[in-house]
């Protein structure tokens, strides 16, 4: 069903890990808790994990500042971790504007509330270029 999606393969065991993690941890860590086991499922299942990994906003060419994004897996996915009953609509701006000012086109909303939820958001590259980015 989802295998025509943009790097199905990859999100697969990134959603596979997420849920072994919160299996094996449940609900009521920190976030930076089920990021450290979630890094740890990753890295098992053979996947090269970038943590915290800086993204640069620009105008007009010049840097504005630099987000940092929880995980990114194989430079081609995007991981946002949340630990809330449900996701908003900030979390949710939150990635979308991580994929705008990268050249990643993947990502993956997850979130260790009471009740496990994922969510997979696309920007192609061919939509999301910023004025002034040097990319």
């Amino acid at each position: 069903m989802y295998d025509n999606y943009l790097h199905a393969d990859l999100t697969r065991k990134i959603i596979k890990a997420f849920y072994v993690v919160y299996n094996k941890l449940g609900y009521g860590f920190l976030e930076k808790i089920y990021k450290r086991a979630l890094l740890i499922e990753l890295r098992k299942m053979g996947l090269h994990c970038v943590e915290e990994a800086p993204v640069r906003v620009y105008y007009d060419g010049e840097l504005l500042g630099n987000f940092y994004a929880v995980i990114v897996v194989e430079d081609k996915v995007i991981v946002e971790l949340k630990t809330a009953h449900d996701f908003c609509d900030a979390d949710e701006a939150q990635l979308v504007n991580y994929l705008r000012s990268t050249d990643v086109e993947v990502g993956l909303l997850l979130n260790f509330g009471p009740e496990p939820e994922c969510r997979r958001r696309v920007f192609s590259n061919d939509r999301k270029k910023l004025p002034g980015n040097p990319q």
